[in-house]
């Protein structure tokens, strides 16, 4: 059965997942998330750099009702290739009158997530542009929630970064805890790290490639 892509998105209607969803917004993340499939799947031809590597589609769904249904405002991203995921979160936060933080070290990447932004018609996200390692140790303030999907060497120090930004009774979630499968050590051994900390409470959520979901105490 051929599914409408109205119908799928919920745009203009009112039986969708995210039935309130503007339709330019739903467009894009349906075009990202169809591209992002053709690349995984080879039948888009895309340098290794470039790739979007992104989410899958029901984790976006689970970011974006994540932060409405918990009100989060003030968001920061670590890893934003093509701002699929970041177009999720900020959907989301714009209804509680937030932005979201984004890092990435791509040029291509970040000319490319910009292009999306536009089209999509959103315009409350910053884009900060360098290494992740660098732009996090001078980044300041306050944060309700953090997301990680950024390169998984250094994903401890991510997550211990992001504990420090993050405002007691936020959050922190990781993505490619179960796959792909070459990535499961790494994983394995930030979980253990996480959970033999003081002061938080963590899950694993097998939704996509697998989330870790953290809740500072």
């Amino acid at each position: 059965i051929q599914i409408p892509v109205q119908a799928r998105l919920g745009l203009k209607y009112n039986f969708g997942i995210i039935p309130c969803m503007d339709e330019k917004i739903a467009r894009v993340l349906d075009r990202l998330g169809r591209e992002s499939q053709e690349e995984k799947s080879r039948k888009r031809s895309v340098s290794p750099g470039d790739r979007m590597l992104a989410i899958t589609e029901d984790t976006g769904r689970f970011l974006n009702m994540l932060l409405y249904g918990n009100r989060f405002a003030n968001v920061l991203e670590v890893g934003t290739s093509a701002g699929y995921s970041t177009i999720w979160m900020a959907e989301a936060v714009y209804r509680n009158g937030g932005r979201v933080t984004t890092i990435e070290h791509n040029p291509s990447k970040v000319q490319r997530a910009r292009k999306n932004f536009e089209e999509a018609g959103i315009s409350n996200v910053e884009v900060l542009v360098g290494g992740a390692p660098d732009v996090l140790r001078q980044l300041k303030g306050m944060f309700d929630f953090a997301f990680i999907d950024a390169d998984k060497e250094n994903v401890v120090e991510y997550f211990d970064r992001a504990l420090d930004l993050i405002r007691p009774g936020g959050m922190i979630l990781v993505d490619n805890m179960l796959y792909p499968k070459k990535y499961r050590g790494t994983m394995d051994g930030l979980r253990r790290h996480i959970r033999s900390k003081d002061g938080v409470r963590t899950v694993t959520v097998p939704i996509g490639n697998g989330e870790e979901l953290t809740l500072k105490v």
